[in-house]
């Protein structure tokens, strides 16, 4: 997958870069202006030092170019792509200092879009032999959700709503807060009228229930299109994974309405998950504990002029 996601916006990422250079170089990078002549070129070798995805290719390359737009940059890979420890993944050919200024800026985009894309993918098949769907949430990096969801769409995983602002998600603390199931979904279905009244794109419904009576309860209420089944996963003292609840859940809602599991949402439990028939399974892990995906860019002198 290479089309850009339609919640990314070029100009917002182009200040996102400028920001994180300005964070990184301040006034100029004295190590480079003080050992590297201002006319010596150099080539920079990108190579994957662990299996997995790569993602954040088009992230890196901005970094380079708005750096020093002659940089010149070609990828051996596209993003969402498998790659293997010792893989060329692209090079960067030009000024050195221009090199060495973007490059950590460039590699802390990359190895974290990386790793969120491996671990995505590595999710993803652990429901492999079910029809079942992995979700992300919205705990990402503060400014760096965009890129985050980018990364779980190349990993093989599928976007939950991208803010407050796409989807009606009704939790625990609404619930309560409306006085119980039946006002917030009276409220939500109001809410949706209006903004299909405006003339706005149609917004979904989705409602968390912790027990099988709140399900009964959303059920028999109607107007909501996905039901969020939470905690319904647990595992046992001696580690084997009880999905009695959730099939239950599962079973109840006939098709009548899309179903999603979270809660307890781990490698070790993802395949009895999916055995329950359960359309979507959501988790956090996938962007708010990722490891990066190591990636080394080693510069070598390209031709050298004396200043």
């Amino acid at each position: 997958m290479n089309s850009i996601p339609s919640y990314v916006d070029l100009h917002g990422l182009d200040a996102l870069i400028r920001e994180a250079l300005k964070e990184d170089v301040g006034s100029g990078d004295i190590t480079s202006e003080s050992t590297i002549s201002a006319s010596t070129t150099a080539v920079a070798v990108l190579k994957a030092k662990e299996n997995g995805f790569i993602a954040g290719l088009f992230v890196a390359e901005k970094c380079f170019h708005q750096v020093d737009p002659n940089l010149v940059v070609a990828w051996n890979f596209s993003d969402g792509a498998a790659v293997s420890v010792g893989d060329l993944v692209g090079e960067i050919t030009g000024n050195a200092r221009s090199i060495l200024l973007a490059e950590r800026v460039a590699l802390n985009f990359l190895q974290r879009m990386s790793g969120i894309a491996s671990l995505t993918h590595t999710m993803v098949s652990a429901l492999k032999t079910s029809k079942t769907q992995l979700l992300d949430t919205r705990k990402t990096l503060p400014g760096l959700r965009s890129l985050d969801k980018w990364a779980v769409l190349l990993g093989g995983g599928l976007n939950h709503r991208v803010g407050l602002f796409d989807m009606i998600l009704i939790k625990e603390n609404h619930i309560s807060a409306a006085g119980g199931i039946e006002n917030a979904l009276d409220g939500a279905l109001k809410k949706r009228a209006a903004i299909a009244k405006a003339g706005s794109e149609p917004i979904k419904i989705e409602i968390e229930v912790t027990s099988i009576s709140e399900l009964n309860q959303v059920l028999s209420h109607g107007g909501a299109d996905r039901v969020m089944l939470d905690n319904f996963v647990t595992v046992e003292p001696n580690g084997s994974v009880n999905v009695q609840r959730l099939q239950e859940a599962v079973d109840l809602c006939q098709h009548q309405i899309e179903t999603e599991a979270s809660g307890n949402v781990t490698l070790a439990t993802l395949g009895a998950i999916g055995s329950t028939g359960v359309d979507y399974v959501s988790s956090g892990a996938l962007t708010h504990s990722v490891m990066a995906l190591d990636l080394s860019l080693i510069v070598t002198l390209h031709r050298t002029h004396k200043s």
